[in-house]
């Protein structure tokens, strides 16, 4: 096994069990823990921070179109007949598309947004498509 930090990296992203793919770009893998301060009367030393509510970010992943562009055609299509909160599973890849640098497993999570390619022929970007999830938390 190796150790060293991965340089290059690619994700590969199932929801349900179903595989959308790879990935070449994913953010928001975060989550934000509110704190309630409280003030203990004769105590001038600190403040009470208490630990609240915990929010997670969406997470977001994007690619530019390729052949796994159908895998999430096809999802997408089934959403209006079976829109409901599952599990999903990020996995960050080395360059070999193989080996596992980490993994993340979302729960609860359900597909808010998709964007698509802009065709434009004035322009000689790569088309790309994004993903966003939204989630209640890390498993």
């Amino acid at each position: 096994m190796t150790t060293d930090p991965g340089t290059s990296v690619h994700f590969r992203l199932q929801i349900e069990g179903i595989d959308l793919g790879g990935f070449s770009n994913c953010e928001g893998l975060s989550l934000q823990v509110e704190v309630e301060q409280r003030v203990e009367g004769g105590n001038n030393g600190f403040v009470w921070q208490l630990p609240s509510r915990i929010t997670y970010s969406n997470v977001r992943l994007s690619r530019p179109l390729t052949s796994d562009s159908s895998k999430v055609a096809g999802f997408l299509a089934s959403l209006p007949r079976k829109a409901r909160r599952g599990t999903a599973q990020i996995a960050a890849l080395r360059p070999n598309l193989q080996d596992v640098i980490a993994q993340w497993s979302l729960r609860d999570v359900i597909v808010v947004s998709w964007t698509g390619p802009s065709f434009d022929p004035n322009n000689s970007q790569v088309a790309t498509e994004s993903i966003e999830l939204a989630h209640h938390g890390f498993l």
